[in-house]
């Protein structure tokens, strides 16, 4: 059972995963803090996703890159001239919001892609009102969302904060090129920040103004898209897909890799999707039901892609969420540096002797957005135990395990479990703690998601084992402390 949101906001910051930033102050609307468990898995799904998707090609690569950036690279990218959003304001209070996402509140229908003109339109022709006092609403206007930077004492220059992650990886490529001995498909990864001035952030860290980005840009040649050297071995696996075409339902469809390939799209983008999909439900292990892959029609995809399929998660309160997607960008961002900056981005295939500009294949992951989505996924309220339990993957969860002396008022009880801890916590992330009576530990070890919690009792002194409880099934099992690292080691590594 999912709590409502006041109820998770309360939970999420009781715990130390996320809440407000400059909350003494009264906070920012669309930024916020982690905290020391928000931190731990944070730093967990970044660790995975970077080790899943490097993993991909030996000639993928991670990348670290300034925030703040030149003007022109907006310019050359479009973002100066269409990183707009459209927003409606009130003709009478201060209330405003983004136009298409009120329209689709109000109408319960996509209006994503819309020009101004259209989206007032829809407005008017139904009458919607401003939600706080009735009013009547203003035409729809556009807003530009970067945030402009003075870079130094009296400069006349402007830069800003990057609004994506990727433009990092395109002014680096021709580099990168280089220094990886001209090999192609070229990978280059970032996990970093990017900066929106959204219109009405909202949803905790679903829509913030300041938030972290996973993405993998690929470079390669576009002569090879209906080609890549493992795309047989997929070529059956079924994907979870909402195609345009099957927006009735709503419901997503099954269908294999090469059914894909059948219906119009190239095996270097499906092969991509396979392993996306299989990183949601083999490494963060949703539910198959939880997850699907959404085709953006024309009219909603960004300016600068040919294809693209968001990757949606289903969450308790919010239904099917975009956390993701797989964008096919062509050449377009290599395209505009070439042309602004005068650097030319071909690059030359010694086989053929072609020149060519690379296209890109970008695999985007909203770091914060797929947090949420674990702790939304994976949080129960448990009537028989009457608390939360987090279930979190091994892999994902702040601790793996936790070491308990039974009671604390028994130095021989505390000297080993101080022992056990101590060799323990060298290959696992875990903690020690000795306050409150069992029962109250294993409930908090729950709440934070613990997955195994270790107790000493006086048995141990005797037979020289501990007691490994499950989390999810609270099923015990008592382990020789001198097979306790091997046996941790193989409930770590179960699902491999």
């Amino acid at each position: 059972m999912f709590p409502t949101i006041p109820e998770f906001t309360a939970f999420c910051k009781k715990k130390g995963l996320f809440y407000p930033s400059s909350e003494i102050y009264g906070g920012l609307a669309g930024l916020y803090d982690y905290g020391h468990l928000g931190t731990k898995l944070k730093k967990n799904f970044e660790n995975l996703w970077r080790n899943y998707f490097l993993g991909l090609d030996d000639n993928y690569f991670e990348i670290e890159t300034a925030n703040i950036m030149h003007e022109k690279v907006f310019e050359a990218s479009g973002h100066l001239k269409n990183f707009i959003d459209p927003v409606v304001p009130c003709s009478k209070c201060a209330w405003k919001e983004r136009a298409d996402h009120f329209i689709q509140q109000q109408l319960q229908k996509k209006a994503e892609g819309f020009a101004p003109e259209e989206l007032t339109g829809i407005i008017q022709k139904n009458n919607l009102k401003c939600p706080q006092c009735k009013s009547a609403l203003k035409p729809v206007a556009v807003m530009n969302m970067m945030f402009p930077v003075q870079m130094g004492i009296g400069s006349t220059g402007r830069a800003f904060l990057r609004p994506e992650t990727a433009q990092s990886p395109y002014v680096n490529f021709k580099l990168q090129y280089e220094l990886q001995r001209k090999k192609m498909p070229l990978g280059l990864a970032l996990i970093g920040r990017a900066y929106r001035n959204e219109i009405s952030p909202r949803n905790l860290t679903l829509r913030q103004r300041e938030f972290t980005q996973a993405e993998l840009q690929i470079f390669f040649n576009p002569k090879k898209i209906n080609e890549h050297p493992q795309f047989e071995a997929v070529k059956d696996y079924q994907l979870r897909t909402l195609l345009v075409g099957d927006r009735g339902s709503g419901k997503a469809v099954e269908r294999t890799a090469q059914d894909l390939l059948q219906l119009g799209w190239p095996k270097f983008y499906i092969y991509h999707l396979v392993k996306v999909q299989q990183f949601y439900l083999e490494q963060l292990h949703l539910s198959p039901t939880q997850f699907r892959l959404s085709e953006l029609s024309t009219q909603e995809k960004a300016f600068y892609n040919k294809y693209h399929f968001d990757i949606e998660v289903e969450l308790a309160e919010h239904g099917f969420t975009e956390v993701g997607g797989v964008h096919y960008r062509t050449d377009h961002d290599l395209s505009g540096h070439q042309r602004l900056s005068t650097q030319t981005m071909e690059i030359l295939d010694e086989a053929t002797g072609e020149k060519f500009i690379p296209h890109v294949l970008e695999l985007s992951f909203g770091v914060d957005r797929n947090v949420y989505a674990l702790l939304d996924v994976n949080y129960e309220y448990s009537k028989e135990r009457d608390y939360v339990v987090l279930h979190l993957p091994e892999k994902l969860t702040p601790y793996f395990c936790a070491v308990f002396p039974l009671v604390k008022n028994k130095p021989e009880l505390v000297a080993k479990a101080e022992e056990v801890y101590s060799a323990v916590k060298q290959k696992f992330s875990c903690y020690y703690d000795e306050s409150a009576a069992i029962g109250r530990r294993y409930a908090r070890a729950d709440e934070q998601g613990v997955f195994y919690s270790l107790t000493i009792d006086f048995d141990s002194l005797q037979d020289q084992a501990v007691t490994i409880r499950n989390r999810d099934t609270t099923v015990q099992e008592r382990v020789k402390i001198t097979r306790l690292l091997q046996r941790l080691e193989e409930l770590y590594h179960r699902w491999q």
